[in-house]
């Protein structure tokens, strides 16, 4: 009876080992013919190959990185655009109507190729290649890039430089104080 007891528990255990958890699951990848990353947890198409078990954070890491290096962009400063407008809540949406962890107006989101800015893949995508338009827009000032980020290229044009919005100059304060933690944060 004991050996019989010994050798059930041994194979509970294994089974245990081997099978995740319920709130386990897996993401799946899948890069289009324009280097455009999409992840799911339910494949619906067989381009879809396993990358890895959820991970949360780990997540949205990678698709920084990914982002970062497309655009020519510090992983830095991405992270403090996220912070500043979302506080990394891809569900978000402003008084203003900007949507997701960039928070998109719905004709940048446009202009940018974004169908679903709450999709973080989406809205990384969309949010880098903007910024990438406003630094190349505005001769690398990385002030009066976050400017327009925030309160449109018109603005920043027709006030030439940071335009006088309480809102946007608080903004680029925030971003840029955000920019050097994740810089120092980074390096560690």
């Amino acid at each position: 009876m004991f050996i019989k007891t010994c050798q059930l528990l041994t194979a509970l255990m294994i089974v245990c080992l081997i099978m995740p958890p319920a709130s386990e699951s897996a993401i799946y990848r899948y890069v289009d013919a324009n280097g455009k990353i999409h992840f799911t947890n339910v494949p619906t198409t067989s381009h879809y190959r396993y990358y890895r078990d959820d991970g949360g954070g780990l997540h949205l890491e990678h698709l920084i990185s990914h982002y970062a290096e497309r655009f020519r962009l510090e992983p830095a400063l991405i992270k403090a655009v996220i912070k500043v407008e979302s506080d990394f809540n891809p569900k978000v949406v402003s008084r203003k109507g900007a949507q997701g962890l960039m928070q998109l107006m719905p004709e940048t989101a446009t202009e940018v190729g974004v169908s679903n800015p709450f999709d973080p893949t989406e809205s990384i995508y969309g949010g880098s290649l903007y910024l990438r338009r406003m630094l190349d827009s505005f001769n690398y000032n990385l002030d009066y890039a976050l400017a327009a980020y925030n309160a449109g290229p018109n603005a920043v044009r027709k006030y030439g430089g940071i335009p006088p919005y309480e809102e946007t100059r608080k903004y680029v304060k925030r971003v840029k104080y955000y920019f050097d933690y994740y810089r120092k944060k980074d390096s560690l």
